[in-house]
C-alpha cells in the first residue's frame, strides 16, 4: 500500500495526550513542518507552557525547555540572546500567555525580541477545568461563568493580536484558525512566515491560532469546529495585523 502521508520528522513518535477533537495536534504539526521545511530543526529551541500543552517537550523533535506559567517569552529572550544562532519559539495557550504571562509577552514584543511565538487561543482554561480565560467570549459559559461572561463582572475578551500590533516592536503579527483545510493551509503559511521573520533577523513575530476545546466547551468535535467558525472568528477576525515595513510598501 502506498503511503500518502507520514509523520513529519519534526515530531517524535509519542502519541498525543490531547482530548479527541482538540486541535493542538494540528498546530504541533504545522510548527514541526515549518522547522523541517526551513531546514532549522537541528537549531530549534522550543519553550513549553503551563497548560494543556505542558507536555509539548515530548512531541517536538528538537531541544525543549519547560518554563514557569506565563514566563516563556522571558526564557526565550534569554536563550536567543545567549545563543543568537538558535531558532527560538514559544508555544503558549491563552491562560499562559494572555493571563499570567501578559507582562512578559507585551514587553518581549515591545523590545522586538527576535523570537517566534505560537499563541493558541481556545477561549477557555483547558487543563485546569474549563474556567474563564482572558479570551472567553461575552456570554460564553465556563465553570467560573455558568451564566455566561458579562462585561460588568469580567470585562471584554482580550484581543492579543490587535493589542500587540499596536506596539512598535513587533515585526509580524497574524491570527489564523485551524477549523478547515483552507484555514489550516493559511495557518501553515503564517507559521512559516513567523519563523522566516526570525531567520531574517527582523524581530518579534507572533501567530495567534484559534483552536477548539470540545471537552470544556461541552461540544462534539464537529460542533466545536462550527462553534469556532460561527462564534470565535467574528470576535477574533483572521488576518495579518502587522508585517515588516518593506512589505507594507509593496
Amino acid at each position: 500500500m502506498a503511503v500518502s502521508r507520514r509523520r513529519t520528522e519534526g515530531l517524535t513518535d509519542k502519541p498525543f495526550h490531547y482530548c479527541p477533537g482538540c486541535t493542538h495536534g494540528i498546530i504541533h504539526r504545522l510548527v514541526a513542518e515549518a522547522l523541517v521545511e526551513l531546514g532549522v530543526l537541528g537549531l530549534a529551541v522550543g519553550i513549553c507552557p503551563v497548560g494543556c500543552a505542558v507536555f509539548a517537550y515530548d512531541y517536538f523533535n528538537c531541544d525543549m525547555i519547560q518554563a514557569a506559567h506565563g514566563r516563556a517569552p522571558a526564557v526565550a529572550t534569554g536563550v536567543k540572546r545567549v545563543l543568537p544562532d538558535r531558532v527560538v519559539f514559544t508555544y503558549q495557550g491563552d491562560g499562559d500567555l494572555a493571563a499570567i504571562g501578559t507582562a512578559e509577552i507585551i514587553h518581549a514584543a515591545s523590545r522586538g525580541e527576535n523570537i517566534t511565538v505560537i499563541f493558541v487561543n481556545n477561549a477557555v482554561f483547558g487543563m485546569t477545568g474549563g474556567q474563564m480565560a482572558p479570551t472567553t467570549l461575552l456570554g460564553q459559559k465556563t465553570t467560573t461563568t455558568p451564566f455566561g461572561r458579562r462585561v460588568a463582572d469580567a470585562g471584554f475578551p482580550l484581543r492579543v493580536a490587535e493589542m500587540l500590533a499596536a506596539v512598535e516592536g513587533p515585526a509580524y503579527i497574524a491570527r489564523v484558525a485551524v477549523s478547515s483545510p483552507k484555514n489550516i493551509l493559511r495557518a501553515k503559511r503564517a507559521v512559516r512566515r513567523a519563523f522566516e521573520i526570525q531567520l531574517q533577523g527582523l524581530g518579534f513575530a507572533l501567530v495567534e491560532v484559534l483552536s477548539t476545546c470540545p471537552t470544556n466547551w461541552g461540544l462534539s468535535p464537529p460542533e466545536a469546529m462550527r462553534w469556532l467558525e460561527e462564534k470565535m472568528i467574528p470576535v477574533f477576525p483572521l488576518g495579518e495585523f502587522k508585517v515588516p515595513e518593506e512589505e507594507e510598501q509593496c
